[in-house]
């Protein structure tokens, strides 16, 4: 091979992998959003070839702080406003990007063998209910939807006194579905995902709908392809996967 010929498919590799890197994104979900938005990932994926994403869950306050330490995310969705919120006012999103995607319902799950049939808030405060299983409200956006919910029926503090604190959604619906607590607070998308291990009680009242933004970061490597992958949320076949999952339109 001549030395023009080497430069020429040492030029040609190069531009291959530039390609390559230009179609890769990082997008962090909040907890909740695990298995839709894993396979939202691979039909955007498949739409888009020569793009690739890659998916860090966490709960929303994690994420925020993981963006704030300059972890390299092109996307940020979160299960609340707040989170967003603070991420704008800290300058790491792009907020004309912001959008909101879906909504969800607060329920409480006992554990499907549980003889406990809770049909109110009220009935939690009762030495039948030990341990409940609530998201911590400093950084889980479901625990922040259920201390407004309890502060409401003004059972916080009887509630509060029995919680176990969890990291994100999931541990709270997991804590419930192997019977370690006597109820947990979780998304109705949650509960779904075990139906065979947690019933659910009731849907939690609350005074606003509980609705989850998603937006480009300011330190996006690909703000192009974050773009075209909020699109892809917000349009109908990203949707339609969001609600095979029991998401609801925004």
């Amino acid at each position: 091979m001549t030395r023009i010929h080497t430069l020429v498919a040492s030029m040609g590799l190069s531009l291959a992998c530039s390609m390559a890197l230009a179609g890769e994104i990082t997008v962090s979900a909040a907890s909740s959003l695990t298995n839709a938005f894993k396979d939202v990932a691979q039909s955007f994926e498949a739409q888009y070839p020569g793009s690739k994403v890659q998916l860090n869950f966490a709960a929303s306050g994690a994420l925020l702080q993981q963006l704030a330490k300059g972890a390299p995310v092109d996307v940020l969705a979160s299960a609340d406003q707040e989170t967003l919120d603070q991420a704008a006012k800290q300058g790491l999103i792009q907020p004309a990007s912001r959008r909101d995607f879906v909504r969800n319902t607060l329920v409480l799950v006992v554990p499907a063998g549980s003889k406990l049939a809770p049909k109110s808030l009220a009935e939690l405060a009762q030495p039948a209910y030990g341990k409940v299983a609530i998201g911590n409200p400093a950084s889980v956006p479901v625990g922040r939807y259920t201390q407004d919910a309890l502060e409401a029926a003004r059972l916080w503090p009887a509630v509060s006194a029995k919680a176990v604190n969890t990291l994100n959604v999931r541990q709270s619906l997991d804590y419930v579905a192997r019977g370690e607590v006597d109820a947990g607070f979780v998304y109705a998308t949650d509960a779904r995902q075990m139906a065979d291990k947690v019933k659910v009680a009731f849907t939690v009242p609350l005074d606003s709908a509980i609705r989850y933004p998603i937006a480009a970061t300011t330190a996006a490597a690909n703000p192009r392809e974050a773009k075209s992958f909020i699109d892809y949320v917000l349009s109908p076949a990203g949707q339609a996967i969001l609600a095979r999952y029991g998401f609801q339109k925004p």
